[in-house]
């Protein structure tokens, strides 16, 4: 049986670039991780030590700093001219993968007003974006990970089965936390303000995590996938993955005390996760984007 060289690709990974925009004594901050993996044909390195296609890693960084320097705009328009770059300089080069992880800064007050040069990081959560090239396709998708939600009342879980293991008591009053972590896929071609779009995707996850009674984090999770499909023509599906970040309330009758829903043990393993995609009906599948929304292996 003959051994032969499968699917690969190769890059930077992790150059943290941070952009200041001083055209004026009010400073703008841009703040990005970006990988950069190129894919085509590269055989001749793996099988021979040939690098005459090998487009050095250390050749990448320097293009993502040269790049930002005029500009990084929406992490999304970033990574796009990055693919264009690799794809249109080197014939070999076919495609590739550019992901981007956006830290967010604001503006300190003082004495009530933003100062022009000084800036506190935001840690609500980190907003992500891929790019993949395969040939003259491009797929972008937007997303955020680390987005941490939680309400004190509306949700329980009830109705599940039971057997001789399960313990859980049913509930129509539950504490119901999660990490939002989700990305969703832009339509090939469509016109897009990347930035504008992920702001308001953000306030369609908070608002709509608080509208209703949650009978279970999937029936939530379906809730917002639907939320923003609906109000975004431009987004084709989205996928989430969601721990459960579990609650339970302590028994308090050891020591001679009530506890009526106050005061909980807020456990950090192990957690349910819920996963799922949530797709438009009739939309081509694009398994590139996603295949490329995730390390190598």
């Amino acid at each position: 049986m003959s051994i032969v060289l499968g699917a690969n690709q190769y890059g930077k990974a992790e150059v943290r670039v941070v952009k200041v925009t001083r055209d004026d004594p009010r400073h703008e901050i841009e703040d990005l991780s970006v990988t950069s993996q190129l894919r085509g044909d590269f055989a001749a390195a793996h099988l021979t030590g040939d690098n005459r296609h090998v487009v050095p890693t250390d050749t990448q960084k320097n293009t993502v700093f040269a790049f930002a320097r005029d500009g990084i705009g929406s992490p999304e328009e970033f990574l796009l001219r990055l693919a264009d770059h690799f794809t249109g300089s080197f014939e070999w080069v076919t495609g590739g993968r550019w992901t981007a992880e956006s830290y967010a800064w604001h503006r300190i007050h003082v004495d009530g007003d933003p100062h022009d040069h000084a800036f506190v990081r935001v840690g609500q959560e980190t907003r992500t974006a891929v790019v993949v090239a395969d040939g003259g396709e491009r797929h972008v998708l937007g997303g955020l990970h680390g987005l941490t939600l939680l309400k004190t009342t509306g949700s329980g879980f009830e109705g599940y089965p039971k057997d001789r293991y399960t313990t859980l008591p049913e509930t129509r009053d539950r504490i119901l936390a999660t990490d939002v972590a989700t990305r969703w896929r832009y339509l090939p071609g469509a016109d897009v303000d990347y930035n504008a779009v992920y702001a308001d995707v953000k306030r369609i996850l908070l608002e709509e995590f608080t509208r209703r009674y949650s009978a279970a984090l999937q029936t939530t999770m379906f809730e917002l996938g639907t939320a923003v499909l609906e109000a975004h023509d431009e987004i084709a599906e989205m996928r989430f993955s969601l721990p459960n970040k579990h609650h339970f309330a302590v028994d308090l009758a050891p020591f001679g005390l009530d506890n009526p829903n106050e005061v909980f043990y807020a456990a950090d393993r192990p957690y349910g996760l819920i996963e799922a995609q949530i797709t438009r009906e009739g939309i081509d599948p694009a398994d590139a984007a996603w295949e490329g929304a995730t390390a190598f292996c």
